[in-house]
């Protein structure tokens, strides 16, 4: 491997609750009833991606644009600064440049919200590369997120590069876009479900991974 692919809700950073609790307000406040359980379990998909599962084709024509801005806008002032990262990420981020591996950062999220990730996590100098919502047609698990990035990654072979992530949307993405992916558990999802999209290895968290390093696909034969 010369490059990985991280995801970061989930992945990286300890978001998914607060993300499942911001869209079933948002919701609510359009009249919506979600439960928060319902909601969890599309996190990692886009808004383009998850509000049909839960909104009629009519009305989201009518607000779907009101609903996602609404809960864009409540996340940054509810929830935002309740996200922590997982232990070791900057750790981790540092051992995989040390390898001499290239690092991007694929995200369903907006463009200034990956940004400010970034400084949560204490990573943005370790990050060669950036994608977010802004970049992408559609979001996961549609796979342009994943193109994007390895558009990005210059004169790096796909079959040289690797996705982490935390959702089957993840590695459904990362699959169609010719990527395998290594899942990690602390999002939430169970290990049967990363492994029924095709995670090829799962990981606790970036510390299991971190832990893990020299013998995962990221370190073998380096």
């Amino acid at each position: 491997m010369r490059a990985v692919i991280f995801d970061i809700d989930g992945t990286l950073l300890d978001s998914v609750d607060l993300h499942a609790r911001a869209w079933v307000d948002a919701f609510r406040h359009f009249g919506i009833e979600v439960e928060e359980a319902a909601a969890r379990s599309q996190i990692g998909k886009g808004g383009d991606q998850l509000m049909p599962v839960f909104v009629p084709k009519e009305r989201l024509e009518k607000d779907g644009k009101a609903i996602e801005s609404y809960r864009s806008d409540l996340f940054k002032r509810e929830y935002l600064d309740k996200v922590r990262p997982f232990p070791a990420v900057r750790k981790l981020f540092q051992h995989a440049k040390r390898q001499g591996l290239t690092i991007a950062l694929a995200s369903s999220g907006k463009k200034d919200e990956v940004e400010h990730y970034q400084k949560i996590l204490g990573i943005a100098d370790l990050v060669d590369v950036v994608t977010s919502s802004d970049d992408a047609e559609r979001s996961k698990p549609h796979p342009d997120i994943f193109e994007a990035a390895a558009a990005k990654l210059e004169g790096i072979d796909k079959s040289e590069m690797i996705v982490v992530g935390d959702t089957p949307y993840d590695a459904e993405a990362a699959r169609k876009a010719g990527l395998s992916t290594l899942g990690v558990l602390c999002g939430g999802f169970p290990e049967a479900d990363l492994s029924a999209a095709g995670c090829v290895e799962i990981y606790k968290d970036p510390q299991d991974l971190l832990d893990g390093f020299a013998r995962s696909p990221l370190g073998r034969d380096r």
